[in-house]
């Protein structure tokens, strides 16, 4: 797993959000960026993360800051999810784990013993020039946006 560090040039890429859209790293070229990885839609972490986001949503705007979900799920799944807990960024689906891979999220992990390969909970903070800012590794689900916004 080689994952992207503060400093490294965030390649382009594309994928569907929830509503089959597709979103394009360029889309945000100038803005300052928050790509949140979890491992599945309405999971306990992921729903307690992404309701953290969603409620600390207008701090990290007035931060500056635009915000993307992504995780292998289906499209249907993280469509589900948004309109579930009422997201207001899109949730991607990276189904073909073509995103996952570029950023080194996807790879071996364990769990109870069990050793298996899924998304590591990683957030990146990419600037308006595409580079990589800062990286959460050890995300607080419950207390994601603060972390962000220190």
């Amino acid at each position: 797993m080689n994952t992207l560090k503060v400093g490294d040039k965030i390649p382009e890429f594309s994928a569907n959000d929830q509503d089959g859209n597709t979103i394009n790293l360029s889309d945000y070229s100038g803005k300052k960026l928050i790509v949140f990885f979890y491992p599945k839609a309405n999971t306990p972490g992921c729903t307690a993360e992404a309701c953290n986001l969603r409620d600390n949503y207008k701090a990290l705007q007035d931060a500056g800051y635009e915000l993307l979900g992504i995780s292998a799920d289906s499209q249907k799944k993280q469509l589900n999810f948004k309109n579930k807990y009422d997201f207001p960024f899109p949730l991607l689906a990276d189904e073909d784990h073509t995103v996952l891979n570029i950023f080194g999220v996807w790879g071996p992990k364990k769990f109870m013993g069990r050793e298996y390969d899924g998304i590591h909970r990683k957030t990146f903070v990419i600037n308006e020039q595409g580079e990589v800012s800062k990286v959460i590794d050890k995300v607080k689900t419950k207390d994601h946006a603060a972390q962000l916004l220190d």
